[in-house]
């Protein structure tokens, strides 16, 4: 049988190739802020949607490119299963395509890893218009080159993600959110604490001198937990909603910081060690990741806020707002070669999303 959605993209990209004309892959339109600003002529991928196949007993399901995030995340939940690493949804129209592209994850991602730590194979239209297979639907079926998994994190640049096998999980038998009133410091010091305890600690997040926690696993696991614990209890209700705007970025500090944006202020996301102190930067600081990950919203310069990020040994990504001096880390020599090669070898004219990533891509 035909597949109309795949030769209609097959019979795009023949013809930019010829005429020498780039193109910005487009799902949900949910993450154009995120890296560079698009750039080439619009590809719809969304015609290219449906679950290809779903096995809850083998904890595998693949996936078109263009099916909404939405509707994947339904079809598990029946069957009591998900994403366990919590992809931002940002608005309701969210692309699985747009979610490996993007290589994001929530709150979840220091317990249960990462969008790329759960694609097992993929399906890409490279530059050359061509149709390639990587990877499988079973973790031991992946040989040679794992080709799928740099596709999570490549904005686009190396070809057209068509389809996606990935890993799913059962949702936590039960969870609990705790909440403790500490400053950064004190609330860093103890994440780190309690990160080489045996808890089911599935997700962390600090602001505004509060420090909440997220338990998730085997009942017996949660209850030893909150007992051992002492934290404040936050209500299921209460808490479900908290998690939601966080993985979401609706809620209160996120909320305020795109209304600091809007006035010309930065949102930038910091990966540094967790045991790293309270960066010295102006503006707002909220802790995620046992303090991985630190986001700052503030009007200190590019060059600032990256220095202080190096010292801590990590990068800053400018996720929102100004990005004069480019949306991530610059890369060293070695790695800008890297992905030169990479991209001359998936998209030799440069067709898929110039630039998106690094300059030159």
């Amino acid at each position: 049988m035909a597949d109309l959605a795949l030769d209609a993209l097959i019979d795009r990209v023949r013809a930019a190739r010829a005429d020498k004309t780039t193109l910005n892959l487009i799902g949900g339109h949910t993450k154009s802020f995120y890296g560079e600003a698009p750039r080439g002529s619009a590809l719809d991928l969304r015609p290219l949607a449906g679950i290809s196949s779903y096995e809850p007993s083998e904890l595998v399901v693949t996936v078109r490119a263009g099916t909404p995030l939405a509707e994947l995340e339904a079809a598990l939940a029946e069957k009591g299963q998900c994403l366990p690493f919590e992809p931002p949804r940002f608005a309701a129209n969210g692309t699985v395509g747009g979610m490996v592209a993007a290589g994001l994850a929530g709150p979840a991602r220091a317990a249960v890893g990462g969008v790329r730590d759960y694609v097992l194979g993929a399906t890409l239209l490279n530059g050359r218009a061509e149709v390639l297979s990587f990877g499988g639907q079973v973790m031991k079926n992946v040989a040679g080159y794992d080709v799928s998994r740099v596709l999570a994190g490549s904005m686009g640049v190396l070809g057209v993600i068509c389809e996606v096998s990935l890993k799913v999980l059962p949702v936590p038998v039960a969870s609990t959110t705790l909440r403790f009133e500490r400053d950064e410091a004190a609330a860093i010091k103890q994440l780190n604490t309690w990160g080489g305890q045996p808890l089911p600690i599935n997700a962390s997040a600090w602001w505004d001198g509060m420090l909440v926690l997220r338990l998730s696993g085997a009942a017996a696991a949660v209850q030893s937990a909150t007992l051992k614990l002492h934290g404040e209890v936050v209500d299921p209700a209460l808490a479900a909603g908290f998690w939601t705007g966080l993985r979401d970025q609706t809620d209160e500090f996120f909320t305020k910081a795109q209304a600091a944006v809007a006035a010309g202020a930065t949102l930038w996301r910091l990966s540094v060690a967790a045991t790293t102190p309270p960066m010295a930067l102006p503006g707002e600081h909220l802790v995620e990741w046992g303090g991985a990950q630190r986001w700052v919203v503030t009007t200190a310069a590019a060059a600032v806020v990256r220095e202080a990020a190096a010292r801590a040994g990590g990068h800053a990504t400018a996720f929102r707002g100004p990005k004069t001096d480019g949306a991530l880390a610059p890369l060293s020599a070695p790695l800008a070669r890297i992905h030169r090669e990479m991209k001359t070898a998936f998209d030799p004219d440069r067709i898929f999303n110039p630039g998106r990533l690094y300059p030159g891509l």
